[in-house]
């Protein structure tokens, strides 16, 4: 393991500190809720452009009875 692996190993071990006596998140479990959060935030915002850009037309009458309608041209 190279040094700034290990430096970097260290310093996330201080964060999640280890009590036998208590049982808490901490910061490193806040940290990784609140990535989580943004992510979900952002996949929610792109999801409703994308679905603002979708044309919805529903199906005629004559389909929905078994008839078959027109082909459409264009």
């Amino acid at each position: 393991m190279s040094a700034s692996a290990s430096l970097a190993m260290t310093h996330l071990v201080t964060l999640a500190e280890l009590d036998e006596d208590k049982v808490t998140p901490g910061v490193l479990g806040f940290i990784v809720f609140a990535v989580m959060a943004l992510a979900v935030w952002g996949l929610m915002r792109s999801m409703s452009r994308h679905m603002g850009k979708v044309d919805f037309k529903e199906t005629p009458e004559a389909e929905a009875s078994g008839v078959p309608a027109e082909p459409q041209k264009g």
